[in-house]
């Protein structure tokens, strides 16, 4: 019997977190198709991005998807990850797919379910699947809505701690803890320490993060990647968004 082992895109972001923190650009194909997609991605990896994510909005079909991976795997040499919303948004153009199990949700499809249905599609297209534990912390923001989340509280880094350990004796293989697409504040960097502290895998922390005033409490606090959507939504890879990129760059030193 074969065991399972990582993929190249994951030995990638393991190779590169080895050297220090890490940042992933996330696009919604949805908002920014094909074309536009590949703009942003040019201009995120100029920047000093070491992934692009493709996801964001709900029922982004396999076209929309496989337009914008396509396109952006022309533009740039970095990565092209789906970040899905469901077994939907799968597309064989892309380099790998973020298989999140979303840990605190009440729906049982999006913990495993979905999973199950999407594996034998996966491998039938060599669609490499990267195993992950996804956590909503409050407020969770749409992400918590939709994905039906009892969002662990701001204050309670133990609970946060707990699911970590859970996803890690689980066997997957990164965390990612989100605040929500839009939060008015990242996850706390204490529970992004905390969560360091006790956890062995790659530490990935989204939602909130505008600024590289944002983002440094939370690469202080040992986050080894830094995802931002919404500052790129909002400005395209301007000059925010290319501040977050340097700060992260400046803790890989």
């Amino acid at each position: 019997m074969t065991e399972a082992g990582p993929g190249r895109v994951e030995r990638h972001l393991r190779e590169r977190i080895r050297e220090g923190p890490i940042h992933l650009t996330l696009i919604d194909p949805e908002k920014s198709p094909g074309g536009r997609a590949a703009d942003v991605a040019r201009g995120a990896e100029a920047a000093g991005s070491d992934v692009v994510l493709l996801g964001g909005s709900t029922g982004i079909s396999p076209e929309t998807m496989g337009r914008a991976a396509t396109e952006v795997k022309r533009a740039v040499r970095i990565p092209a990850v789906i970040f899905p919303e469901g077994p939907g948004s799968i597309a064989r153009e892309a380099d790998a797919i973020l298989f999140m199990s979303l840990l605190n949700s009440r729906n049982l499809d999006l913990v495993i379910r979905a999973h199950a249905r999407a594996a034998p599609h996966l491998r039938a297209i060599g669609l490499e699947a990267i195993p992950m534990g996804y956590l909503v912390i409050a407020p969770g923001m749409r992400v918590g809505e939709v994905g039906e989340v009892d969002t662990v509280a701001r204050d309670d880094p133990a609970a946060a701690v707990g699911y970590g350990l859970a996803a890690e004796m689980l066997g997957m293989r990164f965390l990612y803890l989100e605040a929500g697409s839009g939060a008015p504040a990242p996850v706390p960097s204490a529970m992004v320490r905390a969560v360091r502290d006790a956890v062995r895998l790659p530490l990935i922390v989204g939602g909130g993060i505008r600024s590289a005033g944002d983002a440094r409490p939370l690469l202080d606090a040992g986050a080894d990647a830094l995802v931002t959507g919404t500052v790129t939504e909002e400005e395209g890879t301007g000059t925010e968004f290319r501040a977050i990129v340097q700060e992260v760059r400046r803790a890989r030193r």
